[in-house]
């Protein structure tokens, strides 16, 4: 019987490779896979369709195109808005009665009105308030004035006035004047009474700059005179500020009245050396109608009456002096009652 050999192997071969060897190939040769893993990364590239812009210009664009949007329908809701307040018989200042007016004293509502007036029948949003405001403050009483909307048809005024502090003497007419310069007319029929002294010395078409520097002398010597409590201030009937290097004032004392040069400072203290020694001076001489203390060393006494006595072609005798005495706290006098 004839035995079929087997076939051979490299390994069976003379100086072949080991059994080994041969077996660990064949196992390497059967886990090579059959197909592609779909876990391994392509080989080929595939191409990516791509948009006309990089994707953050698009968000970009995006995001304009909407806020243009959110502007666009905020434009047309403030163009509604614009065309019904404008048009709309809501907002119209139809009569004086929707205007509201408050802090009247010595205005007249008739004063405020002949400035509004020309809005009545016009739309409230077209009043121009600023222009308005700027009228009412050139009506001499009026200090400052506030003019504002209520909607949807309303105005309201407030007025604030002037506070006087004196009479003013300008020409023949008395008016009253604030702290700032400003002259205001007595009210027609107001039943307030005011008790000032009248100030002298002022002109007509003096500039309002002017008469605002005279009235800050006028508040520092009525500020002293009654500092300590004694109210000399209601003594005065009359303050000449014509120069104001020399403050005169005129003081009802005794049943007549006094002329007394004050000079530009020291008010109080000189007053009250008036005070002190006006009785003595009346005794002295006849007739007391003006003292000058603007001097340290020395009283002058009738010093204006002097001047005026004297004749044209001489000149004007000396008025009597006497050494300034020493100031005291005097009782005051009794005031007179000033009102106008």
């Amino acid at each position: 019987m004839v035995r079929d050999n087997p076939p051979r192997t490299p390994a069976d071969e003379p100086g072949g490779p080991p059994a080994e060897l041969d077996d660990f190939d064949g196992r390497m040769l059967e886990l090579e896979p059959d197909e592609e893993s779909p876990f391994l990364r392509g080989q080929k590239r595939v191409p990516v369709r791509r948009g006309p812009l990089p994707r953050k210009a698009a968000h970009r664009l995006k995001y304009a195109l909407l806020a243009l949007l959110v502007v666009g329908v905020l434009a047309a809701i403030a163009g509604f808005t614009y065309r019904y307040g404008a048009h709309s018989w809501r907002f119209r200042l139809d009569s004086s009665d929707q205007v509201e007016i408050a802090g009247l004293e010595h205005v007249t509502r008739v004063q405020v009105m002949e400035v509004l007036g020309a809005d009545i029948g016009r739309n409230v949003f077209f009043i121009p308030l600023a222009e308005r405001k700027r009228q009412l403050e050139e009506i001499p009483w009026v200090e400052s004035a506030a003019v504002m909307r209520l909607l949807p048809n309303r105005l309201k005024v407030q007025v604030r006035e002037r506070t006087p502090v004196a009479f003013v003497q300008i020409g023949s007419r008395i008016a009253l004047i604030d702290r700032s310069g400003v002259v205001m007319d007595l009210p027609a029929g107001s039943a307030k009474q005011y008790s000032f002294p009248v100030i002298v010395g002022t002109g007509d078409q003096e500039p309002l700059s002017t008469r605002a520097a005279r009235m800050k002398i006028y508040d520092t010597l009525i500020r002293e005179l009654d500092s300590e409590g004694a109210r000399y201030s209601q003594d005065i009937s009359e303050v000449d500020l014509a120069d104001p290097e020399d403050v005169k004032i005129t003081v009802a004392n005794a049943g007549s009245e006094v002329l007394v040069h004050l000079g530009s400072g020291h008010f109080l203290e000189r007053y009250k050396v008036f005070v002190a020694n006006v009785q003595d001076w009346r005794q002295k001489y006849q007739q007391l109608e003006s003292v000058d203390l603007r001097y340290d060393q020395q009283v002058v006494l009738n010093p204006d009456s002097a001047a005026r006595a004297a004749p044209a072609a001489a000149p004007p005798q000396p008025a009597p002096t006497e050494p300034a005495p020493k100031s005291a706290t005097p009782k005051p006098p009794p005031r007179p009652k000033r009102s106008r």
